[in-house]
């Protein structure tokens, strides 16, 4: 039979298919997302958490309470564990205020214009010297300021410099080598030209 004359077979009619469109899950999403408390810990509330009269009242009633268990010989008084309460406060709070601008400053570094990684990372060396933290890139005459983290070998190659704060002398990180087998010749030239 020619095919202008065959009547066209119906084709058997196909279920939509059920896949997973992700309406589903944006549906589960949002209704999760509705039951949460407002008081969930993942919710960020600086009116409670960041209130200086509301932590030094904590820190006080705590305080008290430790204080009632010492005795009264030994019990310093109220107001100059007040005093020393407040003034732990204000300077938690300046501590974070310089953190908060040190990391403004530096994601505004990172966002400037046209910048590579190399001027990106003079940067922020440069905003770290500022704060008195010196980085260490090299262990020679301040290997103890570094661990070894893997291999086996006399030479050594920097995976992490080491960071201090000069302040205090204390290590704020430390700086992390590999052991390499044999003795490079650049490690050869270097140590000739000490």
């Amino acid at each position: 039979m020619p095919r202008r004359l065959r009547k066209p077979s119906a084709a058997p009619k196909q279920e939509p298919r059920k896949g997973n469109n992700g309406l589903k899950h944006r549906q589960e999403k949002r209704r999760a997302a509705a039951e949460t408390p407002k008081d969930s810990p993942r919710t960020y509330r600086p009116e409670e958490l960041l209130s200086p009269p509301t932590l030094l009242s904590r820190f006080t009633e705590r305080a008290t309470e430790l204080m009632a268990a010492l005795p009264e010989e030994g019990r310093p008084t109220q107001a100059a564990v007040t005093g020393a309460l407040r003034q732990a406060v204000l300077e938690a709070f300046r501590s974070r205020e310089e953190y908060v601008a040190r990391m403004v400053e530096v994601d505004l570094l990172a966002g400037a214009p046209k910048q590579n990684a190399s001027s990106l990372r003079k940067g922020i060396r440069a905003a770290l010297l500022d704060q008195g933290v010196r980085c260490v890139d090299s262990p020679d005459g301040e290997s103890e300021l570094f661990v070894v983290v893997e291999g086996e070998g006399e030479a050594f190659e920097v995976l992490r410099p080491a960071y201090v704060d000069q302040a205090t002398g204390k290590l704020v990180l430390s700086g992390q080598l590999r052991r390499l087998p044999g003795v490079q010749e650049g490690d050869q030239a270097a140590g000739e030209d000490s």
